[in-house]
């Protein structure tokens, strides 16, 4: 990626960073919250596949996650998608969870935030592994799960994987159900993986616009190119290849043929124009789910619905986590 020119960004982040700011500002108010910051080296064993490696003083698997500073009776894990950092998109969460009863887990996935791996796979697969392995490391066996858009992947993965730790699962714009056909047919706003990865991994300020415009009903009239300079620097910088991988290993060959089926209770959640991930794949996965999930379809939302409506999408989660399930076929207009 070109650096930002001198005459629009450097100005800014030469003295301030506004996005350096806000990160901090969500980092308090996890803190506020109850929440303490911890990093898990896993364990060579939690990785079953031998991979040779160089020789290296950092560990080969980290997980950082937020944690509750006492033993979580009631674990809520909450797993961020593509874009800014868990504490960016789960903020608006915690005190309504923490009132209703939860107590939230956040985890960066590996790649996100401070967690990572030396290791070359790129699945869900690993990402469900590293993250359960991460919990069991603080003594969560049990837990209730979200995921909003990819990590609502990574959810559905753990849920099938650990159909015993994962008590019931709420996934937020998830296009778990999509196929790699789909790109080509039209379904979604790009042709191809790469052009799904030159999206959801942006480099340069005009591609934050247009994810932007894409994941928001009502996006920002105006975005400085020096503020978008700014959170690129911040939040989007690291890990680029890694990420674009990520999308090439979620997408590549994708077929809903081998996608498992879960056994828990599912709640879907979708903004009613998601351009990212359309409607139909909410329907889609729903009848996949064969009866065991409901439906909640949020108005005047898109992709980043989790954003633009948290007190409805907060609300739908609190119900469902604490009430019991209505019948597949009554589900909700908000």
């Amino acid at each position: 990626m070109p650096p930002p020119p001198q005459s629009i960004a450097g100005k800014v982040g030469r003295f301030f960073s506004f996005a350096a700011a806000r990160d901090r500002c969500f980092s308090r108010r996890f803190q506020a919250a109850g929440l303490r910051p911890v990093s898990i080296q896993l364990p060579d064993s939690a990785h079953p596949v031998s991979v040779q490696l160089p020789d290296s003083a950092d560990p080969v698997t980290t997980v950082h996650m937020w944690v509750p500073a006492r033993p979580p009776r009631n674990p809520l894990v909450l797993l961020h998608g593509f874009g800014a950092s868990a504490t960016w998109q789960w903020y608006p969460y915690l005190r309504p969870l923490i009132a209703a009863g939860f107590d939230p887990i956040v985890p960066d996935l590996v790649f996100f935030g401070n967690s990572t791996t030396r290791l070359p796979d790129r699945s869900d697969t690993f990402q469900a592994r590293s993250i359960k392995t991460a919990l069991e490391a603080i003594g969560v066996t049990k837990f209730g799960l979200v995921g909003v858009s990819y990590g609502g992947f990574v959810g559905y993965r753990m849920a099938a994987m650990y159909p015993d730790a994962v008590e019931r699962v709420t996934l937020v714009c998830a296009g778990v159900c999509l196929e790699e056909k789909d790109l080509a047919e039209g379904l979604f706003p790009v042709a191809g993986v790469d052009e799904a990865a030159a999206l959801l991994v942006p480099r340069r300020p005009e591609e934050v616009r247009r994810l932007v415009r894409l994941t928001f009903v009502r996006p920002p009239i105006i975005m400085p190119s020096c503020f978008l300079w700014d959170y690129i620097k911040v939040m989007g910088s690291d890990h680029i290849e890694e990420k674009t991988e990520l999308l090439h290993a979620l997408i590549s060959g994708r077929q809903i043929s081998t996608l498992p089926k879960l056994r828990q209770k599912t709640l879907i959640v979708w903004g009613e124009q998601d351009k990212v991930f359309p409607m139909e794949l909410a329907h889609r996965l729903k009848r996949h789910l064969d009866g065991n999930s409901r439906l909640a379809v949020i108005h005047n939302a898109g992709h980043a619905v989790n954003l633009e409506k948290p007190t409805d999408v907060c609300k739908s989660i609190i119900e469902f986590f604490q009430e019991p399930i209505p019948e597949a076929s009554n589900d909700e207009r908000v």
